[in-house]
């Protein structure tokens, strides 16, 4: 039974220092702890700057509210649920809102913002902060003890979680990733799919969780169990591939490696948050849902089940997190209950039926950043390059545009979301709270879970870390050797005419270098020149072109300036290995049939890339995604299925080495059977209530292949007509204002069962 205050306590004298820089003799990084008995529990690490520490049966606890008493939610001898428990029930309304939002912490510069996270911690009572800060370990540490030091002055002194974006990688996108600085570098995440070694993913977890631990970091926005399925999809580089049963184990090794066990979150871990439930991967023409035309993924290939199973993985390894997807599935009814049109942040069904309920997720749900913000005219009609971030600020509503603010705080956080990422105005929750929106029992549930994570990691005795430290261990000699591994592990070998690869350094001396430092390579010994007609080797690096109205295209087209060094190089005569960038599935066409190799990466230094080419190291990657000819072809397949364009230029799993036979350059494959329509199926009649409706175009002998079966079944406002026959329906008064939709399944053994999602128009009274 837990008691307000301690019956047997003794108070002892401690020196408190009230300055940043001087800390009590039991400080950040120094800890204390007593020996383990039998008997009794061990004490763990205790850092502490302005809050007193007492003593009781020989045992040390922060006073955080510095009562002179040992309060029991200040007691690590009781259960992170009991604590939260007891905390839960000293708070006001205000401070639990302040603990179901994710805010982004203030920086002016290269520093936090005092002044500004001040108000964030001891105003609006805010506990849990990303930081976009990139800076070295050791300065980053000291801005991490800093935020500390400010929640340490709060009426209960519950300290700072703070969280990232992925930043050990190459790739550094606004809103996405962080520029590494100091930290071990291993290629992108795709990368470790090409690798294809869940041992060395759990390494590659574990190394990141003790890099942000060090730096006073205590939650990776990571991993992304999204399946790559659209290839035009920008987002590619961080998942680990369109497997999904691969995918599954990558994901469970990273977070098994990041949280130290599958045993859930612990004091030495770090919380993964496994993103974007669910769907992410199937956006509409690859688009980014950052940005209001990309609002929908859509799943006409059938195939949201598969989108499901990667994060079966992450639920094995016990994730601590969940960050919702900020998309739309568009018209998807799955298991018979047809998903409402809003993001999955708002979405019930998605996140407390499908998540808690069907795969029993008992972390914390932060919503994906910027969902309650708006979204005016002028955002709705930007697009990339153009930011998504303007002046109307950031606002990804998706579905509930029409809402108020305070409404869809109270829509998201009904839903199941427990926080709010990149909110910083907890008097939202209390409004919507205080309107009806939000019962007291659901804010208690997710300021508990928020708590409790608090308590698991440890933060209410140790939340403060030693910048020295943090300076010997992000990016130790030990980790490098780990990611220099990892990275020429992903480097993968497509082709390889006249084993040009590895190079001997007999015969290449003079390199001519595009892309690539020429430092690396004098520290070799070799010689830069200025053409290739000078190199005996020509190096070119390429990256993803991003072609296109809406730079989502996959092919070169040859003005890029890094294709005409390749084109130049190989028209050359010297013999030139590309190294194209994949983070996202290249069409390689006009590449492999003019160099000599082709050595695909995925974030890589010019130091092991180097080492690689001449054969220090050899390439271990096979390809986590295939390689399609065309962008024509891109465009025939579905988003929601892996690996599914007409004509393969490379399958996934390709990849050689340097001790196997040499193919000769490869050329598109047979294209893969599939039913198609001869003609697009079209809607005839008008869509008014007692009008018959018609669909043409999708009897057998419309679809080539000809198939053996076509189920065809009609839907109106998503729920499925049963009165209608194969090729018409007669709209309702009860379908008035909703949309009609068809479903052909085509089925035969000419080709793969296939089902096509026909959307068609409005009914009308």
């Amino acid at each position: 039974m837990m008691t307000t205050k301690s019956s047997s306590l003794t108070r002892r004298a401690a020196v408190v220092a009230t300055g940043a820089v001087s800390t009590i003799a039991i400080a950040a990084g120094a800890g204390i702890t007593s020996p383990a008995t039998a008997a009794g529990p061990t004490q763990p690490p205790i850092s502490t700057r302005d809050v007193p520490v007492v003593t009781e049966d020989g045992l040390q606890f922060r006073d955080l509210d510095r009562d002179g008493d040992l309060t029991p939610y200040e007691d690590w001898r009781l259960s992170p649920a009991e604590r939260a428990s007891d905390l839960l029930a000293r708070m006001s309304t205000e401070q639990k809102a302040g603990l179901l939002v994710h805010g982004t912490l203030a920086t002016s510069g290269q520093a936090y913002n005092t002044a500004t996270n001040t108000d964030y911690i001891q105003t609006r009572n805010i506990s849990t902060f990303i930081t976009r800060l990139a800076l070295a370990p050791a300065a980053l540490a000291e801005q991490s003890n800093a935020v500390q030091q400010i929640a340490e002055n709060t009426p209960w002194g519950v300290p700072i979680t703070i969280s990232t974006d992925p930043r050990n990688g190459f790739a550094v996108t606004e809103g996405q990733t962080v520029a590494r600085v100091g930290n071990t570098a291993f290629p992108d995440a795709i990368g470790m799919g090409a690798a294809g070694d869940p041992a060395l993913t759990r390494s590659y977890g574990d190394i990141i969780r003790q890099e942000y631990r060090a730096v006073g970091i205590h939650e990776g926005l990571s991993p992304q169990a999204d399946l790559a399925t659209e290839p035009r999809w920008t987002r590619i580089n961080g998942t680990f591939g369109s497997d999904p049963q691969r995918v599954k184990q990558q994901v469970n090794a990273y977070i098994v490696g990041m949280q130290g066990g599958s045993d859930g979150v612990n004091p030495a871990g770090t919380v993964a948050t496994v993103k974007h439930w669910v769907g992410y991967g199937a956006q509409v023409n690859g688009y980014d849902s950052h940005y209001f035309y990309g609002r929908y993924a859509s799943f006409d290939g059938g195939q949201f089940a598969q989108h499901l199973i990667p994060f079966e993985g992450a639920f094995a390894a016990n994730a601590g997190g969940v960050m919702p997807t900020y998309s739309i599935l568009k018209d998807l009814v799955y298991k018979g209950q047809t998903v409402e049109q809003v993001g999955a942040g708002f979405n019930s069904f998605l996140t407390k039926d499908l998540l808690r309920g069907e795969y029993g997720f008992k972390g914390v749900t932060v919503s994906d950043f910027g969902i309650v913000g708006n979204c005016p005219q002028i955002c709705q009609d930007t697009r990339p390059p153009a930011s998504f971030i303007g002046p109307w600020g950031v606002g990804m509503p998706w579905g509930v545009e029409d809402l108020t603010v305070t409404e869809r705080y109270g829509k998201a956080i009904s839903a199941g979301v427990d926080q709010i990422g990149g909110s910083v105005e907890p008097a939202q929750v209390v409004a919507a709270h205080q309107a009806g929106l939000i019962s007291r029992s659901r804010l208690n549930e997710a300021a508990r879970r928020v708590l409790i994570q608090k308590f698991q990691l440890g933060l209410f005795e140790n939340p403060f870390v030693d910048p020295a430290r943090a300076a010997t261990v992000a990016g130790s000699a030990s980790f490098k050797t780990i990611g220099d591994a990892a990275q020429a592990r992903s480097l993968t070998l497509l082709t390889n005419q006249k084993k040009t690869l590895p190079a001997s350094t007999t015969t290449v001396k003079k390199v001519y270098l595009s892309g690539v430092g020429a430092q690396t390579a004098q520290a070799r010994g070799l010689t830069v020149v200025s053409t290739p007609a000078e190199a005996d080797l020509a190096i070119v690096r390429l990256s993803d072109p991003r072609g296109g109205n809406d730079l989502t295209d996959l092919d070169f087209k040859g003005s890029e300036t890094d294709y005409q060094a390749f084109a130049a190089a190989a028209a050359s005569g010297t013999p030139t290995v590309a190294v194209p960038k994949l983070d996202r599935p290249l069409v390689l066409s006009n590449v492999v049939d003019r160099a000599q190799a082709v050595l695909a990466n995925y974030g890589v230094t010019d130091e092991v890339l180097l080492q690689t080419i001449f054969g220090e190291r050899e390439p271990g990657g096979k390809l986590p995604f295939e390689l399609p000819s065309s962008i024509a072809d891109v465009k025939l397949q579905l988003g929601d299925v892996p690996n599914d364009t007409p004509r393969q230029l490379f399958a996934p799993g390709s990849g050689l080495s340097y001790r196997a036979s040499t193919p000769e350059p490869p050329t598109p494959t047979t294209p893969h059977p599939r039913f198609t329509f001869r003609h697009k199926p079209t809607f005839h009649g008008t869509a008014r209530v007692g009008r018959k409706v018609t669909i043409r175009g999708v009897a057998r002998s419309s679809i080539t292949p000809t198939p053996a079966k076509v189920a065809v079944r009609w839907y109106v406002g998503g729920k499925r007509v049963s009165s209608a026959s194969k090729t018409s329906f007669v709209p309702r008064r009860r379908h008035v204002g909703k949309h009609i939709k068809v479903k052909v399944t085509i089925s035969g053994a000419a080709a793969r069962t296939i089902t096509y999602t026909i959307r068609g128009p409005r009914v009308r009274r």
